[in-house]
């Protein structure tokens, strides 16, 4: 689920951190963060950030790609998670972030 948020700040791993995410490190050019959901590793919100550098147009915003990470992947070096990419629950979240975001 993608969305755009303002950037309020020049440090964009603090403003997700201010969010209750954890960095998780950069894949592909992008930064990965978590959050955990309850006491257990997963399921999980996983938030994309994309580089600054490809939102030209649009430097006074973030661009966030939120999911829902279901469990962890089936076998080491798959990228599969069982994830879900749409719904109430992201919805929910994407709001929460966009109001802390303000």
């Amino acid at each position: 689920m993608k969305f755009t948020i303002k950037k309020r700040s020049k440090n964009i791993i603090d403003l997700i951190r201010s969010f209750g995410y954890v960095h998780h490190g950069v894949n592909r050019e992008k930064h990965s963060f978590v959050r955990r959901i309850s006491m257990a590793d997963y399921p999980r919100f996983h938030l994309y950030v994309y580089p600054i550098d490809s939102i030209r147009e649009k430097e006074d915003r973030i661009i966030l790609n939120l999911h829902l990470d279901q469990k962890k992947p089936s076998y080491k070096g798959s990228p599969a998670h069982g994830g879900e990419y749409g719904g109430e629950i992201l919805e929910k979240e994407k709001e929460r972030i966009k109001k802390l975001a303000r």
